[in-house]
């Protein structure tokens, strides 16, 4: 399937942010934002689900601080400055309300947004995402920990790749690889009743061998008042958004 596509950089927060922009559709329907996961570029993320999501609405896909195309800086790489990056494109974009799907580090991202900014999000997906530092199984944060959780030397290898693939400053990898380490180890910003309090309809989505404990996850969705959650069979964190069987009939559903 192809769908039109175009890509530029956007002056916002000191950021020369690049995004992409796929599909079209019309103006009855928001555009749809992909934030992408950690050391991900935009098609690391979401190759695999991209085609079937621009094929009838456009689709905004930035990538954030540091990441792929998007040169970093030297402000701290935390959730709250991401988000508030992501605010500033829709400004740029003229977009006043969109939906959002975040995976992992994108969906932190995306959660922030909906808190602080709920009239920008009309409907959220949060793919691998916690709300809070003990969401995630202990062997994740464990050094030498070989958790069939954990991304494999083959994945990792792939981050690289994508990175030094397009990144402006292809030399910096390993430098970058550790701040985004130290952001995913920050404590994050949010609080039960922040959950309690979004007014977005939620879709939460783990793997059953993800980062994010279902207990934790099935804590959100109690805890958001539109919520629904799915736990996919045999999915790691790292194969999350490429279970298209499962994932894409998941998306078309609660997309509408």
């Amino acid at each position: 399937m192809t769908v039109p596509y175009s890509s530029a950089h956007a002056k916002v927060n000191g950021l020369e942010m690049y995004y992409e922009v796929h599909g079209a559709g019309d103006d009855t329907r928001r555009p749809l934002v992909l934030l992408h996961g950690g050391v991900h570029t935009v098609d690391l993320s979401f190759a695999a689900v991209l085609p079937m999501l621009a094929a009838d609405r456009r689709v905004v896909a930035p990538e954030l601080q540091g990441h792929g195309h998007t040169a970093d800086t030297d402000r701290d790489l935390t959730v709250p400055n991401l988000a508030s990056d992501v605010v500033a494109l829709l400004d740029e974009l003229g977009i006043e309300q969109a939906d959002f799907i975040g995976f992992s580090l994108g969906g932190l991202t995306a959660l922030e947004v909906a808190v602080r900014h709920p009239e920008r999000v009309g409907r959220l997906v949060l793919a691998a995402t916690q709300y809070q530092q003990g969401g995630y199984y202990e062997e994740i944060s464990t050094p030498g920990s070989t958790s069939p959780r954990l991304p494999t030397q083959a994945d990792f290898q792939e981050m690289a790749d994508a990175y030094a693939a397009v990144a402006p400053h292809p030399e910096h990898f390993q430098d970058f690889l550790a701040k985004v380490s130290a952001a995913a180890h920050a404590p994050l910003p949010w609080t039960a009743d922040d959950l309690r309090g979004l007014e977005a309809p939620t879709l939460l989505v783990i793997g059953d061998t993800d980062f994010v404990r279902v207990e934790h996850a099935a804590e959100m969705q109690r805890l958001i008042p539109r919520a629904a959650l799915a736990v996919l069979p045999s999915t790691t964190h790292v194969a999350l958004m490429r279970r298209t069987s499962l994932l894409l009939p998941l998306l078309a559903e609660f997309l509408g």
